[in-house]
């Protein structure tokens, strides 16, 4: 008997992390750090739902912090076992938790320098640099496809989820007594003709389905001619009022996409160039991470790649890694765009670039991916006229741009197409990594379609026999 059991990204978006046992061995799906509320993210990534010192392994899906941010915690309560992931995976994970630790570090000496001069406690990092080189010493890089065996009568693989670089669905087999159990979770689930990375691979057969649905209940804009004009028209307001674009991404993925898509709108002659700004130590090193593996681009990219041309690099396109150069965005006139992280504004240096360009009528904030519940980021994208930075209320006047045709998850008409190419259709569903709204909305869809599936939407802390 498998038990399947949920600890994060259920019915909500950030922390995702599935326990699956078998006798004798448990398995943890990915190892990510919750996003949202501070006083409910300590809880969350302070006590993760179960004793890390008894996993057998870890299988993570991909790099993003909401995914892979908790790993490092792992070691500090005994965990002494791998972390199975793709070879890209590993690379990126690497610098993107050595980031986080960074990053944790220094959004809690700033608050904590405004929380003593008020008598409050004291915040800490959730972990530090040192916890992250243990974890990362633990890493196993695999390559698409290969099988793994995990321990005896477990085995696994990982097939391209064309999300981000490195990333994939996860297969796990379990086989006792001569039945064979199969569990696919799908992990973040890309597109289909998004530049750079490969079309995300169709689905293995399996029993039992865990699936996303971050965008279960809507359906993304194409990006095609309207969503150029829209790109057109924010760069020529920039220019007239010599503004500012502020982009909240994420390093990993939107970065490179958004680098591709400009460079691709300045090569058709729409737009003339305007400096471009990528403020993230991690962005730079992520984007020399995607230099090394070609292997995961798609047709147009690879041939790019491979004629020596550099799809980054651009005479308008700026990394700044330096916290000097970072600064001095801020007081510099427009019109540019500033691409920073992170891609929720929770934290990183997006947050002071916020803080300096959002009470200017003549600057725009652009979204170009989900934005939790309770961040910053979902603050914005609602519209609220007054939002907390760094804990104080600070008037918005900047206009706000959403970009969902950029995004980097499958949305509604993807996930039930995922469903439907799984041939025979798994007997179970578990629905994750989406709102409550849009997990219940997926579901009911899918139990529209195929009625003979037992279509799951479990809450924090919920276990399944499988």
């Amino acid at each position: 008997m498998m038990k399947l059991s949920f600890h994060g990204a259920a019915r909500s978006v950030t922390g995702s992390r599935h326990l699956l046992e078998v006798p004798g061995c448990r398995l943890l799906l990915d190892c990510g750090l919750f996003q949202g509320r501070r006083e409910e993210a300590l809880l969350q990534n302070r006590d993760l739902g179960f004793d890390p010192k008894s996993l057998g392994a870890v299988l993570l899906s991909h790099a993003h912090i909401d995914h892979s941010g908790a790993l490092p915690v792992l070691p500090r309560h005994g965990f002494s076992g791998k972390v199975y992931v793709t070879r890209a995976t590993a690379d990126l994970a690497g610098i993107m938790l050595e980031d986080s630790a960074r990053v944790q570090e220094s959004d809690c000496r700033y608050v904590n320098k405004k929380e003593q001069r008020r008598g409050k406690t004291c915040v800490r990092p959730f972990y530090d640099s040192d916890d992250v080189r243990k974890i990362i010493r633990r890493f196993e890089g695999e390559r698409y496809g290969d099988q793994l065996k995990i321990v005896p009568r477990v085995t696994a693989s990982f097939h391209d989820a064309g999300h981000i670089l490195g990333s994939a669905a996860i297969r796990v087999k379990y086989t006792a007594r001569g039945n064979t159990t199969t569990v696919l979770f799908s992990g973040d689930l890309g597109r289909s003709n998004m530049p750079i990375l490969r079309d995300p691979e169709p689905p293995a057969p399996c029993d039992v389905l865990i699936l996303e649905s971050t965008y279960g209940d809507r359906l993304h804009e194409r990006a095609g001619e309207e969503m150029k004009k829209k790109a057109q028209d924010l760069i020529a307001h920039a220019r007239t009022h010599k503004s500012k674009i502020i982009v909240p991404a994420f390093a990993v993925g939107r970065t490179q996409e958004l680098i591709m898509r400009i460079k691709e709108l300045v090569g058709e002659g729409r737009v003339d160039p305007i400096p471009i700004y990528i403020d993230s130590p991690l962005a730079g090193k992520a984007t020399e991470v995607f230099r090394r593996h070609p292997e995961c681009y798609d047709e147009e990219t690879f041939k790019t790649f491979s004629a020596d041309g550099d799809p980054f690099a651009s005479r308008f396109i700026h990394f700044v890694s330096s916290p000097e150069d970072s600064k001095r965005l801020n007081t510099m006139k427009g019109p540019c765009v500033i691409i920073s992280s992170s891609g929720m504004c929770e934290g990183g240096r997006i947050i002071h670039h916020l803080k300096h360009a959002i009470q200017d009528e003549a600057n725009i904030i652009v979204f170009v991916g989900f934005q939790a519940e309770h961040t910053l980021g979902r603050k914005l994208v609602e519209g609220w006229d007054v939002v907390p930075i760094f804990g104080v209320p600070t008037p918005r006047r900047a206009q706000i741009v959403k970009f969902n045709g950029l995004s980097a998850h499958a949305d509604r008409n993807d996930l039930l197409a995922y469903v439907r190419a799984i041939t025979p259709s798994p007997s179970k569903i578990f629905i994750v990594h989406g709102e409550e709204k849009q997990a219940l909305s997926l579901g009911a869809a899918i139990h529209t379609e195929h009625p003979q599936i037992d279509v799951q939407i479990p809450h924090r802390g919920s276990t399944y026999e499988i």
